[in-house]
């Protein structure tokens, strides 16, 4: 099937012949009567497009398979130079028949709902952000820049209609500032329905017992990943989120390794990178890493390659179901606590017996915490203080005579 946006064309391949079957509509009463057509010998091949998961929930009943052809990868059909919906569709029908179809896995419907809040959630912080700056700049046009921090407090928008502005820029900011309002109204509820997933989630829960890595973090991440199992290697996982550096290598010349692929999940990755410059800024070993890449290559270099080792760390403690070894149990409390506040449980002030988030408020308990991690960071610049950097191989041509 060669999907489109208002009709997909259709090509069958059986017994190496290939027929058309011409093209029916995209909508669910023609996927439905195209479905009753087929039989549980039949193979379905589809490349991913943005309504991918609703045909092939819909087909799935009637095929003995639906397939799902990664479109980047499928390169005789974008480079084709004849290039049309039949020829598209035979293509397919002839890659997977020939078992040279890259295929892209299906999430399930619960890893699909995961995703679909992950990005509304982050839609809504891009809307508020945008809104954000649009009052900075008229305040900043305004020569008032030592208001934007107290416009958006309880009291902004009071603070905002005091400030001589004109009356178009007034009525503006005014506007803006109570579409943030709305906006932050809807973040509440989508953050609420996620700390409730949250705490009856243990993979959340297990990625959250690294330092800097807050719940939005652990629920992005695990919503680009869906299942582990999927990946065999933690370096499998690292290219799937588009973390690893680019190779070019030809000839005889050494291997030049360029910026990350930027492939896969971009929020993911954004989200780990976000986690990394957190964890710079806190003991531990993974701070040390950051700042040992940051004074060879910069800070931005060391976040990236920070996010990087969170990626390998992820595989190893989901794939053997094994929490952060240098987790603060004090700060793991604060944040369970802070998630069961945002979910809506009631609050447990004034109680007689006080629970685990409170020690994280005692400075010895704190202190200790930290003191562990620190010598943690120590153990490993110890380890890495004998490194040398090495420089690459060159390898001289051989000599006319000899033997390669």
């Amino acid at each position: 099937m060669d999907v489109h946006r208002n009709f997909a064309q259709v090509a069958i391949v059986e017994n190496g012949q290939v027929s058309q079957h011409g093209r029916f509509a995209m909508d669910r009463v023609a996927v439905l009567k195209f479905a009753e057509t087929l039989t549980k010998k039949d193979d379905v091949v589809l490349e991913a497009t943005g309504n991918t998961a609703a045909i092939v929930r819909l087909l799935e009943p009637f095929a003995h398979r639906v397939v799902i052809a990664n479109p980047l990868q499928v390169r005789a059909i974008a480079w084709a130079k004849v290039k049309t919906d039949k020829i598209d569709a035979a293509t397919l029908a002839r890659q997977h028949a020939a078992q040279f179809l890259p295929e892209v896995w299906m999430p399930t419907e619960e890893v699909c709902e995961r995703r679909r809040v992950i990005a509304e959630r982050t839609q809504l912080v891009s809307q508020m952000t945008r809104l954000k700056n649009r009052i900075h700049s008229i305040l900043h046009a305004n020569l008032m820049p030592q208001e934007t921090g107290r416009i958006f407090s309880a009291k902004g928008r009071a603070i905002l209609e005091g400030l001589p502005l004109a009356l178009d820029q007034m009525r503006m900011a005014l506007r803006h500032h109570d579409e943030i309002q709305r906006l932050a109204a809807e973040l509440a509820l989508i953050d609420q329905d996620v700390a409730r997933h949250a705490l009856d989630d243990p993979e959340v829960r297990r990625l959250m017992t690294i330092g800097g890595v807050n719940v939005v973090v652990a629920a992005s991440v695990l919503a680009a990943i869906g299942d582990i199992k999927r990946f065999s290697s933690s370096q499998r996982l690292v290219a799937y989120l588009g973390l690893n550096p680019s190779v070019h290598q030809s000839g005889d010349r050494p291997a030049y390794h360029g910026h990350i692929t930027h492939q896969g999940n971009g929020h993911a990755r954004s989200m780990l990178v976000e986690a990394a410059w957190v964890i710079g800024m806190g003991p531990g070993p993974l701070s040390a890493f950051f700042h040992r890449i940051s004074l060879k290559r910069g800070q931005p270099v060391a976040a990236v390659a920070t996010a990087r080792k969170l990626a390998v760390l992820v595989w190893h403690m989901l794939t053997k179901e094994q929490d952060y070894t240098w987790v603060r149990p004090a700060l793991l409390q604060y944040k369970l606590r802070a998630l069961e506040l945002i979910s809506g449980r009631p609050s447990r002030r004034g109680g007689k017996t006080p629970g685990p988030a409170r020690d994280y408020s005692i400075k010895p308990v704190r202190d200790a915490e930290r003191d562990r991690v620190r010598e943690a960071e120590k153990a490993y610049e110890n380890f890495v203080a004998s490194w040398k950097e090495q420089p690459p191989v060159k390898r001289n041509p051989p000599v006319k005579g000899e033997s390669l």
